[in-house]
């Protein structure tokens, strides 16, 4: 044997997975999205991704240059994965009247979710999310879920990119007209913001992440899963609710749902760290959706049920803490009289 024994100093553990690697990979998983995006909304959704990422990537060199990090670490691919992200979850409108919102959700999730709290991995809530839902309350008129742009048909539609009009989203429970479940899943015809559109398109990336072992299967199914089946049970408010409102496949199919599942609710800093916790992670953000679109008073409920879930994740973590082979757990202590 000409091999050598080699005796180092743990950790003896090698990992080919490093921060860049991983979040290249989900960039390059939101890229089918992405272009669909593109696709539907033309020139506006170039200027909406740009102007996020571009801002997330300003935004992060000012924090490491203010903390006196390494200005390299804006390479790592966080900062434009966060961009890219928020991108998605902004609906589609002339520049001239939403650059602003982009900018300012982009600046916010980068410095103040992400670098206020000690920087990438140290945050409690998914950046993205965070600046999502701080751009939903600053800037309400320019958010709105009831009207937004129709986007180009990519089959057999009449919605065409250059038509002035607006219509509801598919959730808007006064929206005229609600598309059919394959118009739903390629996105043919829907308005929303970008990551509503295509689910194929995020359904290639989600499966990606999955088989190559950057997301956790359990998160997708059981968050999605819990969606389908409360929707089918609970009953829906008020009387004469719309047809469409206890079908699971509409509710699935429709808004963020499927962006939130497979690139939100996976992330590694802001979700639990063993295969039980994030099982009732993801449950608990189906049961927030299905809540949020009954009985309350928006539409969507995506965002809301992840940042929630987000916060009482060290809860989570510590119900579901490993016990040591061997061990058991320690007993009370005898009360005194």
């Amino acid at each position: 044997m000409n091999q050598r024994l080699l005796i180092r100093s743990s950790p003896h553990l090698r990992e080919r997975d490093s921060v860049p690697r991983i979040m290249w990979s989900v960039a390059a998983a939101l890229s089918p999205a992405a272009a669909m995006s593109i696709y539907f909304f033309g020139w506006d959704a170039v200027a909406l991704l740009a102007v996020s990422i571009a801002t997330a990537e300003a935004t992060e060199v000012a924090c490491l240059a203010l903390r006196k990090a390494p200005l390299a670490r804006a390479l790592d691919g966080s900062a434009a994965v966060t961009g890219l992200l928020l991108a998605m979850v902004l609906p589609p409108m002339p520049l001239s009247a939403s650059w602003y919102c982009a900018a300012v959700g982009s600046a916010f999730a980068i410095a103040i979710v992400k670098h206020c709290f000690g920087g990438l991995g140290h945050n409690i809530w998914n950046p993205a999310l965070a600046g999502r839902v701080f751009v939903q309350f600053a800037y309400p008129a320019q958010v709105s879920l009831s009207q937004w742009m129709v986007p180009r048909a990519l089959m057999g539609g009449t919605a065409s990119l250059g038509d002035a009009i607006t219509q509801a989203t598919p959730l808007f429970t006064e929206a005229p007209i609600h598309p059919r479940y394959l118009d739903l899943f390629l996105g043919n015809g829907i308005s929303g913001s970008l990551g509503e559109t295509c689910k194929l398109a995020l359904l290639v990336g989600g499966i990606y992440l999955i088989v190559s072992r950057r997301i956790d299967w359990r998160v997708p199914l059981f968050y999605v899963g819990t969606v389908f089946a409360l929707t089918a049970l609970l009953p829906a408010r008020g009387e004469g609710p719309p047809p469409w409102m206890n079908d699971p496949f509409y509710h699935v199919l429709s808004g963020g749902l499927f962006l939130g599942a497979f690139f939100m609710a996976t992330d590694m800093v802001t979700s639990p760290v063993t295969p039980l916790g994030r099982i009732i992670f993801a449950a608990g953000c189906g049961l927030l959706v299905v809540l949020i679109r009954f009985y309350g008073a928006y539409p969507e409920g995506v965002a809301y049920s992840i940042i929630i879930m987000n916060t009482i994740t060290p809860l989570i973590d510590k119900w579901c803490r490993p016990r040591i082979y061997g061990s058991r757990p320690p007993r009370p202590a005898p009360r005194t009289t």
